[in-house]
C-alpha cells in the first residue's frame, strides 16, 4: 500500500492465543500505514475494542475461553461501535468458515498464512472500511445539513403562523368573508407544516442521541385524559366520538380494530363524548396508571396516536383505552423475572385499517402505508422511539375496513 504522508496510521489488532503466530503477523505486515497492537485473548480483544475500535481485527478462530465466532458475535452485536472489517484466520473447513461468516465476519484466511495473501486481504479489508466510513460520514453531514435547516425553517414557520393569527382576527382591519376563508386555509396549511417541521427536528434529535429523558412519575390515565379533551374538538369537526375508557381489572387485554366491548354506550349519545368509563367497584387504584417516564415525551406519543386515529377515520369513532397488565408484548424482550407489570394505552379506530403487508413498515421513516392520505410518516417512526427509550414499545392490530388499534406498552418499573 503506497505511503499517505496525510493519514495516521492504520490500527489493526491481532488476536491469536499463541505469542508465535502474533510475531509472525507483525513481521508480515511491517509497515509505517500500520500501527499493529497484538492481544492473546478474546476478552482482552473486546477490552481493546471498547476502548479504542481498530480499523481492521485479525481474529484466530480457535482460542480458549471467548473463541473467535464469539469475539465476532459481541463485536457485531454491540451498538455503539463503528464498523471494523473482521478477518478470521482458520485451519479448519468449509464449515467452520461458514459458521464465522454468519457470525459476522467479512472475510477468513487459511493456516499456513500465505504471506502475499494475507497483505492482500488486509488492503482489501481497509479499502473496505474507508468507503464504509465515508459513507457514515456523508450520511452525518447530510443528517447534520437537515437538522439545521430545519431548525431554521421553525422560525419563519412561527412568525407566519403568529401573523397569520392576528389577520384572522381582524387585527389590521376587517376583511371579507372571502379573505377569511383564504387566511382560514393558509393557517391550516402552516399549522400542518409547522408540524411537520416540529416532528422532524424531534426525530433528528433522537437518532442523534441528543435525547434525554427526563423521568418522573407519569399518570397515563390523566395523560390520556387530557390528550383525548384537547383532541375531542377535532374529532366533533369530523362528525367523530372521541372517547376514553378505563379497564379496572387485572390483566386486562387491549382491545383490538374489531373490539367494542370497552366503549361505552356514551359513544351514541352525541359526536363528541368524553368517557371514563370507570367501574363503581374498581380493583385498581389510581396509581395503577402511574409509570416512570418523560411527560412532555410520552404526551407526544399519545398524541400522535389519537391524532393520527382521528386524521384517518372518516365516520365512526375512536377510543383511548388505558388498563394494566403482567403479560409484556412478544416484541419486548426482557430478563427472567422482570416486567412483571405493565400500563397499556390502546387507541382504536373505525378507519379504513392498514393493509397486513404494510403493518410492518409503519413504524419506518416517511411510511404510512398506500393510503390516499396526507401525511409525513414521522410521527409513528418517532414514536415508536420514546417507546422503546422508556422500555415499552408500541404494536398495531388492524383489520381493512374494521379500523386500527395503536397500543402503547410501558413498564411500571424502569427496564431502560
Amino acid at each position: 500500500m503506497p505511503p499517505d504522508p496525510s493519514h495516521e496510521p492504520y490500527a489493526i489488532l491481532a488476536v491469536d492465543d499463541s505469542s508465535d503466530n502474533l510475531f509472525l503477523i507483525e513481521s508480515i505486515l511491517d509497515d509505517p500505514e500500520y500501527h499493529i497492537t497484538c492481544v492473546e485473548s478474546g476478552q482482552a480483544a473486546l477490552e481493546v475494542v471498547g476502548q479504542t475500535p481498530p480499523d481492521v481485527i485479525l481474529l484466530d478462530v480457535m482460542m480458549p475461553g471467548l473463541d473467535g465466532y464469539a469475539v465476532t458475535q459481541r463485536i457485531r452485536d454491540n451498538p455503539t461501535l463503528p464498523y471494523i472489517p473482521i478477518l478470521l484466520i482458520t485451519a479448519h473447513d468449509q464449515s467452520s468458515l461458514v459458521q464465522g461468516l454468519d457470525a459476522g465476519a467479512d472475510d477468513f484466511i487459511r493456516k499456513p498464512v500465505d504471506v502475499n495473501e494475507l497483505r492482500a486481504r488486509v488492503r482489501s479489508l481497509l479499502r473496505l472500511k474507508r468507503s464504509i466510513d465515508a459513507q457514515s460520514n456523508m450520511i452525518r453531514q447530510r443528517d447534520d445539513f437537515v437538522a439545521r435547516l430545519t431548525h431554521d425553517l421553525r422560525t419563519p414557520l412561527v412568525a407566519a403562523n403568529r401573523m397569520l393569527k392576528l389577520c384572522e382576527g381582524d387585527a389590521f382591519g376587517p376583511m371579507p368573508e372571502d379573505g377569511k376563508h383564504a387566511i382560514a386555509t393558509v393557517v391550516d396549511s402552516n399549522r400542518h407544516l409547522l408540524s411537520m417541521v416540529n416532528t422532524l427536528l424531534e426525530v433528528y434529535r433522537h437518532e442523534a442521541g441528543h435525547k434525554a429523558l427526563t423521568l418522573s412519575p407519569v399518570d397515563l390515565f390523566k395523560l390520556t385524559e387530557a390528550v383525548v379533551m384537547e383532541l375531542a374538538p377535532m374529532a366533533a369537526e369530523k362528525g367523530l366520538t372521541c372517547l376514553l375508557c378505563r379497564s379496572d381489572w387485572v390483566d386486562a387485554v387491549p382491545p383490538t380494530a374489531r373490539d367494542s366491548s370497552l366503549r361505552s354506550p356514551a359513544a351514541d349519545s352525541g359526536p363528541v363524548a368524553l368517557d371514563k368509563a370507570v367501574p363503581e367497584t374498581a380493583t385498581l387504584d389510581n396509581d395503577a396508571f402511574v409509570v416512570p417516564g418523560d411527560h412532555l415525551e410520552l404526551r407526544r406519543v399519545i398524541t400522535n396516536l389519537i391524532g393520527n386515529a382521528i386524521k384517518f377515520t372518516d365516520t365512526g369513532s375512536v377510543t383511548a383505552t388505558i388498563g394494566t397488565t403482567s403479560r409484556p408484548p412478544d416484541e419486548v424482550d426482557l430478563p427472567d423475572g422482570k416486567g412483571s407489570a405493565w400500563v397499556w394505552v390502546s387507541v382504536t379506530d373505525t378507519g379504513i385499517g392498514v393493509p397486513e403487508a404494510e403493518q410492518q413498515a409503519v413504524f419506518e421513516w416517511f411510511r404510512q402505508g398506500n393510503q390516499a392520505r396526507s401525511g409525513h410518516g414521522l410521527g409513528l417512526h418517532l414514536s415508536q422511539r420514546i417507546a422503546r427509550l422508556h422500555g415499552g414499545t408500541i404494536t398495531l392490530a388492524s383489520e381493512i375496513d374494521h379500523g386500527s388499534c395503536f397500543t402503547l406498552y410501558l413498564p411500571k418499573q424502569s427496564e431502560m
